[in-house]
């Protein structure tokens, strides 16, 4: 077997071409700093044990969800229906207001760190931030899992990425 190439650097617009062809769940990422509330879309996300119950979703370094996440130690995630894509793409937007980021969007606090959680996800986790990993421009986030819930999905289907664009997968 010939020994790898070293040295090589993948040019970033195939990478992201490449990888986005993995299908993956779409998810609001949520926390509190300071009594304020920030959210981010997210699709770098998986669950990683069953004992104890450890999930993870990385989270780019260059964006304010970053420090606050880190700051407040909990977090919860939402996963979204494929009829909440527009919360999907409202989440992942820069710039957006703190205070009115959540305006018109249905959330209850989560029961054990009181991080928003969307209202009609699929389900909600709650983690307390178990470990952190440097992942070159993002931060690998690693979560015990607190608490959780799902919704009705009968007949639901689920929001999904898939090459550069959010797509449905059909409930069952």
């Amino acid at each position: 077997m010939p020994a790898p190439e070293t040295g090589g650097i993948v040019p970033p617009g195939e990478f992201r071409a490449a990888v986005g062809q993995f299908a993956a769940g779409i998810l609001i990422m949520s926390t509190l700093q300071d009594g304020v509330a920030h959210a981010m879309t997210a699709n770098a996300f998986t669950s990683v044990s069953l004992d104890p119950p450890l999930v993870l979703v990385c989270v780019d370094k260059g964006v304010r969800m970053h420090d606050a996440v880190l700051d407040c130690g909990y977090w919860a995630v939402s996963v979204l229906a494929a009829d909440q894509q527009e919360l999907a793409a409202r989440f992942a937007r820069s710039g957006r207001d703190l205070r009115t980021q959540f305006d018109g969007v249905g959330t209850e606090p989560g029961p054990k760190t009181g991080c928003p959680v969307i209202a009609g996800s699929l389900s909600w986790i709650e983690c307390r931030t178990w470990a952190t990993y440097e992942g070159g421009d993002h931060t690998i986030v690693v979560g015990e899992v607190l608490s959780l819930g799902h919704g009705e999905p009968v007949g639901r289907g689920a929001l999904i990425h898939h090459a550069s664009h959010y797509r449905e997968l059909p409930g069952g």
